[in-house]
């Protein structure tokens, strides 16, 4: 990849976590609905967001994305929203306490894995995974097997020309 380029997020998403999988063991996803200001949301829609170091904690019987930076809509100048104030997120209260037992029973952590919007009236949401950190060697493991498949391709295409 060229340097100084961004890789284009899949369609409708507006930011994606791609060390998320490789950090982390994903083992649910959860949708749910993003809490956010006018200037915030005209920000998402120009893409401006970044998930690298975010994480999800439940506090209180809420669930709160925090270390989600959405940068200030230009435009707005005085008006404009802090950039990574903690952001609550819309879970059914079921929702919520399986989460909290589960994060706080097995060790797990809740990563932001995409922003994107979805739906008729195009709300604001967030892809949540439950996930276990990865040790040294599993990520050392997901690397030679990403290298693998794609000495296999190339093999394989250049064998069909």
């Amino acid at each position: 990849m060229a340097k100084g380029r961004k890789r284009k997020a899949a369609a409708g998403d507006v930011a994606s976590n791609r060390q998320a999988s490789y950090r982390f063991n994903l083992l649910e996803r959860f949708e749910c609905g993003l809490v956010l200001t006018g200037t915030e949301v005209k920000s998402l829609r120009e893409g401006k967001a970044q998930l690298k170091d975010s994480y999800a904690v439940v506090r209180d019987g809420e669930a709160w994305l925090l270390g989600l930076y959405i940068a200030p809509y230009g435009p707005a100048a005085r008006d404009n929203h802090d950039p990574e104030r903690p952001r609550k997120l819309l879970l059914h209260r079921s929702e919520i306490e399986r989460l909290l037992g589960r994060t706080r029973e097995r060790g797990l952590t809740l990563v932001p894995t995409r922003i994107y919007f979805a739906g008729p009236r195009s709300r604001a949401k967030v892809e949540l995974a439950l996930a276990k950190g990865k040790d040294l060697y599993d990520k050392r493991e997901t690397i030679r097997k990403r290298e693998t498949a794609r000495d296999v391709q190339r093999e394989l295409r250049d064998a069909s020309r």
